[in-house]
């Protein structure tokens, strides 16, 4: 039997499953478990059906169940902007022949304006959206990923919750699905504390770091970059992925050691873990074998069997948090990293591994219940300290961390400059109303198997003024060019003066605004095609109008509205606007 709901926006959902029941709450809807058959949920679980939403031509944005997927483009011409969809051959999270999934949020924008369906709760399943054309228009169709579990093992009967939202704006649609989905994933402190800025040492050295890269480093921020505050310690550190206790041969002097001399140096110390995987070699996999997950014969998981099997020291084998010896051990670990070396931000990648589905420990338990299981037990040994998520499963990550990774590693190369841009720009939105987002590391120097042109880092620099967020130095300070220490400077003082995101007025993604103050606007404009382009800029008030970069005046008279042209290929330009004809300095 089928039967409507109606929501106050006056949206209608079908619910097209006799198992379930709905309770409406305005825009929202809230299900549960009300079957008697007990059978496994599938993977493709099926809640509510909206018809005929979508007009031909519309476009949208869909997310991914990980960091590095999103789709967008139009209905019609739908784009992975990601590298690593989740329905790829890699990642393999769902069949590549299945029709395609927007997982967390699906947003469309219309000739009606703008309309928003969100999964607002993570807790036990992931939830998506799938397209399904109809006769006259495109319908909507929310499903969960019950990953085959027995109702039978459950603690309650609790599905997940979806909203459907509207609004004349992309931002305040946004700003409404927040809303809602804070009030069933609280926020963490550092949400709306002080975005770090600092350096990593990913990017200069990669896992060829050693402690006297790091202390060279920390001696130019001391002498020369004071407002450098944050040192990341990244992936090299450690003997064995999985061993994170135990320092390689590189720092023979012990990670506690070079962490206190940081600190001595007036720096916070940041470092980086995978902690739900382990190598074969590492002390922790070869003593605890009964602590990873199983395939159904029993047989250890390596990620390889089912999913993309990691970038550097594999096989990788996945730890089980549904075992409580598991948990305990994720919490000594993160402890005696806060606790005793003084560890202040803790990067956790390979986050999504952390997902997986597998035999585990603890029977009903499913993927998302496990990674939230072991994020918790994290939290319990991480303090007050900082946590950074990255290469994370996205919605399962509401409420657990303090910062998110909204992108792919920044790579010094025009193609992955553009990648990253959309990548962090979709989700900028999420910058302090679910986490602080991360937009990777700034990179405006060469290395010497890895460059660029000035004129790509130049439209670099602008994403990061428009993004916000965590502002990371990726470049070895040494080495540093003039241009890439006078930019970090400018993206300095800009983080000083507001940590806001710029707010896009279109999934286009070709312009966007910052309020600097009452009399200053910030105007950051993208071409990612191969046609030059004009752009009205427009004010509340009569205005000069500078480029941000170089301070250069751009008109000649005052005016509420500037005309700024756009040259041909990947370029962009950022203006800011003041008011009552202040200089700008």
């Amino acid at each position: 039997m089928t039967e409507y709901k109606l929501l106050a926006n006056d949206v209608k959902g079908l619910l097209i499953n006799q198992d379930i029941q709905c309770i409406v709450n305005a825009n929202s809807m809230t299900f549960e478990y009300s079957g008697i058959d007990l059978q496994p949920i599938s993977t493709h679980y099926p809640l509510m059906k909206f018809e005929k939403q979508v007009e031909t031509g519309t476009r949208f944005l869909g997310d991914g169940f990980q960091m590095l997927c999103q789709t967008a483009g139009t209905i019609e011409n739908q784009i992975d902007i990601g590298r690593c969809p989740d329905n790829s051959p890699s990642y393999r999270i769902y069949s590549e022949h299945a029709p395609k999934r927007f997982y967390n949020y699906l947003v469309l924008e219309q000739s009606t304006g703008f309309q928003l369906f969100g999964f607002t709760s993570c807790d036990r399943f992931a939830g998506y959206f799938e397209l399904q054309p109809g006769t006259i228009a495109t319908n909507i169709i929310a499903y969960i990923d019950g990953e085959n579990i027995k109702p039978k093992y459950w603690s309650n009967n609790k599905l997940e919750s979806i909203a459907v939202l509207k609004g004349a704006s992309l931002d305040c649609v946004f700003q409404q699905y927040a809303d809602l989905i804070t009030k069933t994933h609280p926020l963490r402190k550092g949400v709306n504390g002080p975005v770090p800025i600092g350096w990593c040492s990913w990017y200069a050295y990669y896992s060829d770091v050693s402690a006297q890269d790091v202390k060279n480093n920390v001696k130019i921020m001391t002498n020369d970059m004071p407002d450098l505050e944050w040192v990341l310690l990244d992936d090299g550190y450690q003997a064995f992925m999985g061993d994170w206790l135990s320092p390689s041969e590189k720092f023979s002097g012990g990670v506690k050691s070079l962490i206190n001399e940081i600190k001595v140096q007036g720096k916070k110390p940041a470092i980086w873990l995978a902690p739900f995987i382990a190598q074969p070699e590492s002390e922790v996999f070869r003593q605890h074998p009964e602590w990873f997950l199983k395939h159904s014969d029993g047989t250890l998981l390596k990620a390889e069997d089912i999913t993309y099997g990691g970038w550097r020291c594999t096989p990788w084998y996945i730890l089980d948090p549904s075992h409580p010896e598991v948990s305990a051990y994720l919490t000594h670990v993160v402890s005696v990293m806060r606790n005793q070396w003084g560890v202040e931000l803790f990067k956790l990648d390979a986050n999504y591994w952390g997902t997986l589905k597998g035999i585990r420990h603890q029977a009903g338990v499913t993927g998302v219940e496990a990674y939230r299981m072991g994020m918790q037990a994290i939290l319990k040994g991480a303090g007050d300290a900082i946590v950074l998520g990255c290469n994370s499963p996205m919605w399962p990550s509401l409420g657990l961390v303090d910062a998110m990774r909204v992108s792919d590693d920044v790579e010094r190369s025009q193609h992955r400059f553009k990648q990253i841009a959309k990548e962090t720009f979709y989700r900028s939105w999420q910058h302090q109303r679910l986490w602080l987002i991360d937009p990777d590391c700034a990179t405006f120097t060469s290395l010497p198997n890895q460059a660029t042109n000035q004129h790509t880092y130049q439209f670099h620099r602008d994403v990061l003024l428009a993004s916000g967020g965590l502002l990371l130095s990726g470049d070895p300070l040494p080495e540093m060019t003039s241009f890439a220490r006078e930019t970090l400077v400018k993206l300095i003082e800009r983080q000083k003066t507001t940590n806001h995101s710029a707010v896009f007025n279109s999934l286009n993604l070709q312009q966007a605004s910052l309020k600097l103050s009452e009399k200053q606007q910030l105007h950051c404009l993208f071409n990612y095609e191969n046609k030059s382009s004009e752009y009205s800029l427009t004010s509340d008030s009569i205005c000069d109008w500078y480029d941000f970069w170089t301070g250069q005046k751009l008109n000649e008279i005052p005016t509420q509205v500037f005309v700024a042209s756009m040259n041909h290929g990947l370029s962009s330009r950022s203006i800011i606007s003041i008011a009552q004809m202040d200089s700008y300095k």
